[in-house]
């Protein structure tokens, strides 16, 4: 097997029980060496369970969990909450993530492009600027998978695309894994290599092209996001919008979840 296709973390059969309600039904999947993996849903299908079970905060009530031996994982949050009465530089802010020299820290800001606000507030950032500082937060640990809860939430499409951008260009430097959360898929797709779509257990899972057409997809998210990923790969010539439909597509047994939207 190559190194840009070890496993790197794999869950096997995980179930997650809240108060005897299943929040996690029977989920198997593996986070891979140099993918993007992203995961939809709906709100409330179990994707913030699911990511703290990857990241070790929960554990699970059934099934294993296999990982690397001292595997580094980044984190970037849903959102940064912070004290407003406390005055925080993005530098200082850099500088709590670890015990990091002052070249390490820049070399991390640079690679996201956000070397200029080094001396700004924290409480003065964008979303997309704050995203951009919370990944090179992140990347100080030179992670072998970086892990993004939705990643894009507060910020305007064109720094979406920016950001996406981004984060594929942070898979290709360090060779990491990276497993998104994202409400949707009309923006991750271009650079997602699989997508995994959750309702509590896995509904369907494989490439963005096979996924957007498969029955439990559309179910959940309307035939309207189809139209949206359509639009979206005919204005951007992404090579992924030329490769040909494929049977890649790895359906579950879906019973009768209601889909929320």
């Amino acid at each position: 097997m190559s190194s840009s296709m070890t496993p790197l973390i794999e869950l096997q059969h995980i179930c997650v029980d809240f108060n005897q309600r299943r929040v996690l039904d029977n989920i198997s999947l593996t986070v891979t060496k140099g993918k993007i993996t992203t995961l939809i849903g709906p709100n409330g299908a179990g994707k913030s369970t699911l990511v703290n079970v990857l990241l070790g905060l929960q554990a699970p009530t059934k099934g294993k969990i296999l990982k690397e031996k001292k595997i580094r994982i980044g984190y970037v949050p849903q959102k940064l909450r912070l004290n407003d009465t406390l005055p925080l530089s993005v530098s200082r802010f850099l500088s709590l993530a670890g015990k990091f020299s002052k070249q390490e820290v820049i070399e991390a800001i640079s690679l996201v492009g956000s070397e200029h606000l080094l001396k700004s507030s924290m409480h003065n950032l964008s979303g997309g600027e704050t995203q951009r500082i919370l990944l090179a937060r992140a990347l100080l640990q030179r992670p072998d998978v970086l892990v993004l809860d939705e990643p894009a939430q507060g910020v305007d499409v064109q720094g979406q695309i920016e950001l996406y951008d981004l984060i594929n260009t942070v898979r290709i430097r360090f060779g990491c894994a990276v497993f998104m959360v994202s409400h949707d898929l009309h923006l991750v797709m271009a650079k997602t290599d699989d997508v995994i779509c959750l309702q509590h257990h896995i509904c369907c899972s494989g490439a963005p092209t096979d996924i957007r057409n498969h029955p439990n997809y559309l179910a959940m998210f309307g035939d309207k996001s189809r139209e949206i990923l359509a639009f979206y790969e005919h204005h951007h010539h992404h090579d992924l919008a030329e490769q040909p439909e494929t049977d890649a597509v790895r359906d579950h047994t879906c019973p009768n979840h209601p889909h929320g939207h």
